[in-house]
């Protein structure tokens, strides 16, 4: 069993990449929208909100559990590794593949607050910094489209807009995703952005990354016949957003299976 935690409804993103890689494995997710957004919250209480979340996950039999949100692994992740005996598999910002396949030499990031002012990330801009000009913004309302379930439409473009812009001012051509919220924008990102512009969501390689480990562990086994497929989804407050974004992924997948 895999469990998965984010403030909202955004760590979704992470659990379709997952699901592609083990269709077969159980997963429980935890949405803490009830304290949504985390971007602005203090260190601690993001801390004491990843051990509630992560002994209600072990409860449930979750063997690994992957911090789907990238304020809640710079605020948390060193705390729950300490604290449990599970592994954590937690965000990485993208930073680097953008770093490498930039033809402008800029990047840019969106990002919440805590994501940016987050060790994690300044360790990994650090080290690109002197190569590539990073330019950053947060996404300012990004969160709360999509809790909303605004994936499209005016709305969402102007919001969008108003954080993109200043990276696509400065001759940004990899924008960087670093929040899970932000890939259900992604296509209002990308029409913004136009063609020249890739869009980097690290969702896929935290899905291989959690894999690895698994093997590593030995914990990737075939489940139970009970539980093999299942999705059980657990909420602080209002499960509406996750369910939403949760019919969207699976009628995405079930045209894909039509195709």
């Amino acid at each position: 069993m895999i469990g998965i935690f984010d403030s909202g409804a955004g760590g979704l993103s992470v659990y379709r990449e997952i699901r592609k890689l083990l269709p077969d494995q159980g997963f429980v997710y935890f949405s803490d929208n009830a304290h949504c957004p985390y971007g602005e919250k203090d260190a601690s209480y993001i801390q004491e909100r990843g051990r509630r979340i992560t002994e209600t996950l072990l409860e449930k039999g979750a063997q690994a559990i992957v911090v789907a949100c990238n304020t809640a692994t710079a605020a948390a992740i060193a705390t729950l590794r300490a604290a449990y005996p599970v592994p954590f598999i937690g965000m990485e910002p993208a930073v680097k593949p953008a770093a490498l396949g930039t033809r402008t030499g800029v990047i840019g990031v969106l990002a919440t607050a805590g994501t940016l002012k987050g060790s994690k990330y300044l360790n990994t801009k650090g080290r690109f910094e002197d190569d590539v000009t990073i330019v950053e913004h947060v996404g300012q309302g990004f969160v709360e489209l999509v809790e909303n379930g605004i994936l499209d439409g005016p709305e969402a473009e102007a919001v969008v807009r108003r954080s993109l812009q200043p990276l696509l001012d400065a001759g940004a051509d990899r924008i960087v995703l670093g929040c899970t919220h932000y890939p259900f924008l992604a296509g209002v990102i990308g029409r913004i952005a136009g063609p020249s512009v890739q869009v980097i969501d690290p969702a896929p390689a935290v899905a291989r990354q959690l894999v690895r480990v698994m093997e590593g562990a030995g914990i990737l086994v075939r489940e139970k016949k009970a539980l093999r497929g299942s999705f059980e989804l657990l909420s602080s407050g209002d499960p509406a957003s996750a369910r939403r974004i949760l019919a969207l992924i699976d009628a995405a997948d079930g045209k894909k299976e039509k195709q």
